[in-house]
C-alpha cells in the first residue's frame, strides 16, 4: 500500500469517489481511503434521484456537471451506473409555486440548464395515472432522472482507479498533523469482529501534499480531529417502496415510457417509479439530527425505525395524486442519515486556519452533486481556483459562534424546508434571535422586520408597529410582497431626508505593526489612503479574481482599520491572516491582525439631512464647523464624540448621499441609537432595512461582494478599473492582466411588470440569446422602475445598448445606463455645510 501521495481523500463514498477521480484525472497522485466499505455511509440508501432544480448558480453548474458526467462513465469504465433518463417533474398546486419555478427558469437559463413547462391537461395526456385537475402546472426536466447511487460510485471509483489513483478500504484515519509543508495522517487498518467493524492492531501514517475530506455521517468526528467547526450533522430521512401497483405494471406492459421522478413541492415528497411499485420519499416536519458528535461504532450500513405516524400526511398526498397507489401494500422502508447544513448548501473548500486541507462535507444532494463537486473541488486544488465563484459553499461561511446546537437545529429546519417555498425574501426562523446588536429591542419595538446573515439579526425593513408575529413570513413573494411598500418609503426617506441603517455586521480587523503597510500595499490592488483618509481597494486571488473587497481606514503610519462584508467574516479573516502569514514568512516585517467585528457596532446615517441631525448631537469646541467639508472631508476618517459617545466616524455612505459611518464601540450602542432618535424626528429620520439600502446602492452602481464581485471574475471586469493602481505590484496583478475582458459588469435600468422586480437571478437576452445575467436587482426610487446589476459580453456593455431581462417567463426591455446613474458626479454626497 502506498503511504506517501500528493492528495488524501478520506472517505469512500460518492462524493469522495467524484473527487478521487477528477484529482487522479488532473494528474495528481491520489489514495483514497474508506474506514469500511466504499458506499456504506448514506450512499448505499440514497434513492439516487439527481434533481437539476437549484436557486443557487454554483449549486446548479455542479448538478448540471454530475448528469452530464454520470452519462459519460460507462463508455469510459465499462461499468453501467443505472441511469434512467426518464425526466423529472416538478408540480405546482398554487400560483406562488408557479411564480417559483418562473424565477428557476432564468437561473437555469443562465446556467444553460434545459427545461420544458407543462399545463396541467400535457400532464394528464403523457401520464395518466396522475391527477392533475387541482394543479396549476409543472416544470419538467426532461434529460435528468435517478442513478443507482452503488453503481455510479462504484463506476467512478474504476474510473479514478484508471486514472491511477488507489483506493483502500477498511482504513480508519485517527489524526491528522501539519509539519508545515504535508500531512501526516495516522491510521489504524480495521478488521471485521462479530458483525462488527472494529479497529485493529496494524497502526501507520499516510503522507500527504493535501488531504480531502469527505466523511459524510462522520463530520462531526472529522471536526473534532481537525480542531474545526463543521456544521454538518445528519437529519432522519425515511422513504418507503410499495408493492407493485397493477395499474402501473399495466401501464408499462403496454409499452409506455416509465413515469419521471414526480415532485408534489407542494405536498412535500418525491415519487419514482420502482419494479412496477413507487418509492415515496418525504421531507416531514419534525424529523430529528442523529449523530449530534459521533456515529456509534456499532453503526455501519444501518437504518433507524420507520415513523410511519410522521409520514402520514405525506403518503396521503401522495395516494391524492396517485390514486391506483391507494390500495397497494408496502414492500420495504428505510430511514438513514441524511447529512444537511444549516442552509442545505454543502461545505466544499478549505478549512480555516489550515493549509493544504480542503473538506466536501454536509451533502444533502450528495449523489447529485458527488460529480460536479469532485470537478470543480480538483480545479480549487489543482489550478486555485474553479471556473464559477464557489464562495457560497466555502465552509468558512460560518464563524466560531457556531455551535453544536445552533447547527442540529438549523438542519432540521432546512430538511423541512426542501419542499418549502424558496422565496428570495425567505427568512428562515429557527435558532432567532442569536446575534444582537445592542439596539435589537429599540428597532423591534419601531416594527422592524429582521434578517439573519453570518448569526446576526438585523433589520431587513421596518414594517408596522402592530403588526402580527406572522407578518414578515405572510409578506413574501417572488413578486412584491407585502413588505415593499415599506422598504420604498425607506429609500425614498435616504433620498429625501435622512435614514439610519445598523450596520453592526459588518466584519472589522485591524491591521498594524511594522510590516502592516508593505502587506497591504502588496495584499489589495488600490493605492493605500494616507493618514486619516479612507479608500476602497480589493484584495486578488492569486487568479487575478476578486477575492475580497474592504474599505480601508488608515488610522496611523502603520495602524489600518479594515472593513469587510458582514456576511464573510471568517471567510475574509482567514484569508488575510493567511496572506500575512505568508508575507512574513517571505522576509515582511511583523503584522500584528484582530477581528474586531464584536467590538465595534456601526451606525450608518444617510440623506440630505445627516449633517444636520449630527450637529445637533456633536460635541466639538466649532461643532458648526467639524462635519465641514473642511475639517471633515468625503472619504476620511475623525474620532468624534456624539453626546457622551466616543465614535471613530467615516464619510463614506453605501446609498450615495451625504453621510457617515458611526463607529462605536460595542457598549454604547443602545445609547447612541437614543440620542440620535432624541433629534432624529425634526429632521425626517427614518430606520432604514437591508432592502432599501440594496436597491440605493444599485442606483449608484456600487457592487456587492457575493454577487457582482467573486473569484470568478476580475475587478477590471467588474468594471472597476478606478480601484486598480497598476503602477505597483499587487497579489494577482499579473493574472488579472493576463485574463482579460470577458464579460462587463454594467448597471441596467429596466422596464419590467408592474408587480415584479428583479432578484439578481434573471438571464439577460439579445435578440432571444442568453447573453449574461444579473447579479443583483430591485427597484429604483430616483427612476420609478426596476434596476439591475449583471455582466454581459463586452461588446454589450457601452451605455445605451438595448437588452431584454426575463422575468415571468417573459423578456422586458432594459437599457444599459452609466455607472452611477443616480447622482453620477458625486455631487450630493460631496455637499458642503
Amino acid at each position: 500500500m502506498k503511504t506517501h501521495v500528493k492528495a488524501l481523500v478520506v472517505g469512500g463514498g460518492a462524493v469522495g469517489n467524484g473527487i478521487a477521480y477528477h484529482l487522479a484525472k488532473a494528474g495528481w497522485d491520489t489514495m483514497l481511503v474508506e474506514r469500511d466499505e466504499l458506499t456504506s455511509g448514506s450512499t448505499w440508501h440514497a434513492a439516487g434521484l439527481l434533481p437539476l432544480f437549484n436557486m443557487s448558480f454554483a449549486t446548479t453548474h455542479i448538478h448540471k456537471y454530475s448528469v452530464d458526467f454520470y452519462k459519460s462513465l460507462e463508455a469510459e469504465t465499462g461499468l453501467n451506473a443505472g441511469f434512467s433518463i426518464c425526466g423529472n417533474l416538478r408540480m405546482a398546486q398554487t400560483d406562488a409555486r408557479m411564480d417559483e419555478y418562473m424565477l428557476y427558469s432564468s437561473v437555469a437559463e443562465t446556467a444553460g440548464v434545459y427545461h420544458e413547462f407543462l399545463t396541467p391537461a400535457q400532464m394528464k395526456e403523457r401520464w395518466p395515472l396522475l391527477r392533475t385537475d387541482d394543479l396549476k402546472g409543472a416544470l419538467f426536466h426532461p434529460q435528468d432522472g435517478y442513478i443507482n447511487p452503488a453503481d455510479v460510485t462504484q463506476a467512478m471509483a474504476k474510473g479514478a482507479r484508471q486514472h491511477g489513483a488507489h483506493i483502500e478500504r477498511k482504513i480508519q484515519v485517527d489524526a491528522y498533523r501539519w509539519t508545515g509543508s504535508e500531512w501526516v495522517v495516522s491510521c489504524t487498518r480495521m478488521v471485521e469482529k462479530g458483525g462488527m467493524l472494529v479497529a485493529g492492531e496494524e497502526k501507520f501514517d499516510i503522507i500527504a501534499e493535501h488531504v480531502v475530506t469527505a466523511t459524510g455521517n462522520h463530520a462531526q468526528r472529522t471536526a473534532r480531529l481537525l480542531g474545526v467547526k463543521i456544521p454538518a450533522i445528519p437529519v432522519e430521512h425515511q422513504y418507503i417502496v410499495t408493492e407493485p401497483d397493477p395499474a402501473l405494471v399495466a401501464w408499462r406492459k403496454a409499452g409506455n415510457p416509465e413515469h419521471p421522478v414526480l415532485r408534489d413541492a407542494d405536498a412535500k415528497w418525491y415519487v419514482r417509479e420502482e419494479r412496477g411499485g413507487w418509492i415515496l420519499g418525504p421531507y416531514e416536519r419534525n424529523a430529528p439530527a442523529r449523530f449530534l458528535y459521533d456515529v456509534p461504532e456499532s453503526f455501519r450500513a444501518d437504518l433507524f425505525p420507520l415513523d410511519l405516524e410522521r409520514i402520514e400526511e405525506e403518503y396521503m398526498s401522495m395516494i391524492h395524486r396517485l390514486p391506483t397507489s391507494e390500495t397497494v401494500g408496502l414492500k420495504d422502508d428505510f430511514n438513514g442519515p441524511i447529512c444537511y447544513t444549516p442552509d442545505g448548501n454543502p461545505l466544499v473548500g478549505p478549512v480555516p486556519g489550515l493549509r493544504n486541507m480542503w473538506i466536501a462535507e454536509g451533502f444533502s444532494f450528495g449523489i447529485t452533486a458527488a460529480g460536479g463537486t469532485g470537478y470543480y473541488l480538483a480545479q480549487m486544488m489543482v489550478n486555485g481556483e474553479a471556473e464559477i465563484d464557489m464562495a457560497s459553499l466555502d465552509p468558512k461561511r460560518y464563524g466560531q459562534w457556531m455551535t453544536t446546537e445552533y447547527a442540529a437545529r438549523k438542519n432540521e429546519e432546512c430538511y423541512e424546508h426542501v419542499f418549502i417555498l424558496h422565496h428570495p425574501d425567505e427568512e428562515r426562523e429557527a435558532c432567532r434571535p442569536l446575534r444582537t446588536a445592542p439596539a435589537y429591542d429599540r428597532q423591534k419595538e419601531m416594527g422592524a422586520q429582521f434578517g439573519q446573515v453570518n448569526g446576526w439579526d438585523r433589520p431587513n425593513y421596518y414594517g408596522p408597529k402592530d403588526a402580527p408575529a406572522s407578518f414578515d413570513h405572510d409578506s413574501r413573494s417572488f413578486r412584491r410582497g407585502a413588505w415593499w411598500p415599506y422598504a420604498k418609503a425607506e429609500a425614498e426617506a435616504v433620498r429625501n431626508t435622512v435614514g439610519i441603517i445598523d450596520a453592526s455586521a459588518f466584519t472589522k480587523h485591524l491591521v498594524r505593526g511594522p510590516g502592516a503597510t508593505a502587506f497591504l500595499d502588496h495584499f489589495t490592488c488600490n493605492k493605500l489612503p494616507t493618514v486619516g483618509r479612507i479608500n476602497l481597494t480589493y484584495a486578488l486571488t492569486d487568479a487575478g479574481t476578486t477575492r475580497t473587497e474592504y474599505t480601508i481606514v488608515r488610522l496611523k503610519e502603520n495602524e489600518y482599520y479594515i472593513i469587510s462584508a458582514g456576511a464573510w467574516t471568517s471567510y475574509d479573516s482567514d484569508f488575510l491572516l493567511k496572506s500575512a502569514e505568508d508575507f512574513m514568512g517571505n522576509g515582511g516585517g511583523y503584522i500584528d491582525i484582530h477581528d474586531v467585528t464584536t467590538q465595534w457596532g456601526v451606525y450608518a446615517l444617510a440623506g440630505p439631512n445627516a449633517r444636520a441631525l449630527l450637529r445637533e448631537i456633536v460635541k466639538d469646541a466649532d461643532p458648526d464647523t467639524v462635519l465641514s467639508n473642511k475639517r471633515f472631508p468625503w472619504l476620511s476618517y475623525r474620532d468624534i464624540e456624539l453626546g457622551m459617545c466616543p465614535v471613530r466616524a467615516v464619510r463614506v455612505a453605501y446609498t450615495g448621499e451625504l453621510g457617515w459611518e458611526l463607529h462605536y464601540p460595542i457598549e454604547f450602542g443602545r445609547y447612541l441609537w437614543d440620542l440620535i432618535w432624541s433629534v432624529g424626528e425634526k429632521h425626517g429620520l427614518k430606520g432604514v432595512g437591508a432592502r432599501a439600502q440594496n436597491w440605493l446602492r444599485q442606483e449608484k452602481s456600487y457592487r456587492a461582494f457575493g454577487n457582482e464581485l467573486g473569484r470568478d471574475a476580475t475587478p477590471l471586469e467588474a468594471a472597476l478599473d478606478r480601484f486598480v493602481d497598476l503602477t505597483k505590484d499587487f497579489r494577482g496583478k499579473q493574472a488579472m492582466l493576463d485574463t482579460g475582458i470577458r464579460s462587463k459588469c454594467v448597471t441596467l435600468l429596466i422596464d419590467g411588470p408592474d408587480d415584479t422586480d428583479p432578484w439578481g437571478k434573471e438571464a439577460i437576452l439579445k435578440d432571444g440569446v442568453k447573453v449574461g445575467r444579473l447579479t443583483s436587482g430591485g427597484y429604483s426610487v430616483a427612476f420609478g422602475k426596476q434596476i439591475g446589476m449583471g455582466y454581459v459580453s463586452p461588446e454589450l456593455a457601452e451605455v445605451g445598448t438595448k437588452l431584454k431581462v426575463k422575468m415571468l417567463l417573459k423578456e422586458w426591455d432594459a437599457v444599459v445606463v452609466e455607472d452611477s446613474p443616480f447622482d453620477p458626479k458625486n455631487e450630493r454626497i460631496r455637499v458642503n455645510g
